[in-house]
């Protein structure tokens, strides 16, 4: 199974990113993984909000594939604590879709388009962050899935 984390927007910080990269190289040593980043929409000041979620539904839509498992990090979903998503994880990857596709909303969150297309939601805490810290600590949160599954000593419990 290869993970996907879809996201809207390119990351301007270069720390941040530099995280992200890390975390990045680190999975690889347990499953493929991919950083999708659809460019930010431009010419929005004549759009409302719902205008901008549906454009950047059509934009999400075109990313996916018939079969992908889609999960979206969303403020309102369930939340887990390290171990448990790691569980969670380990019977996704079992169950044998082709993809697990996580995706992080633009600024304004998912059109009802794209939830209708989700099969759950995942809240990674009750406090917002910014979409670019978002990217780090969810990276960072299935890096630390697959050691916990593999019983390594990245994680303290």
């Amino acid at each position: 199974m290869k993970i996907t984390l879809i996201v809207i927007g390119k990351t301007t910080d270069a720390h941040v990113q530099a995280l992200i990269d890390e975390y990045s190289r680190r999975l690889q040593h347990y499953v493929p993984f991919e950083l999708d980043v659809i460019p930010e929409l431009r010419a929005t000041r004549g759009l409302s909000i719902e205008q901008q979620k549906a454009q950047e539904a059509e934009l999400l839509q075109k990313r996916l594939h018939q079969g992908d498992y889609i999960v979206l990090l969303d403020e309102h979903g369930r939340e887990r604590r390290s171990v448990d998503f790691a569980a969670w994880l380990e019977k996704r990857e079992a169950a044998g879709a082709r993809r697990l596709v996580f995706i992080v909303g633009g600024a304004y969150g998912f059109a009802p388009a794209i939830h209708a297309l989700a099969a759950e939601e995942i809240s990674l805490s009750l406090m917002t962050f910014s979409h670019q810290l978002i990217r780090v600590l969810f990276v960072e949160q299935l890096y630390r899935a697959h050691t916990i599954l593999r019983g390594e000593p990245y994680h303290h419990e």
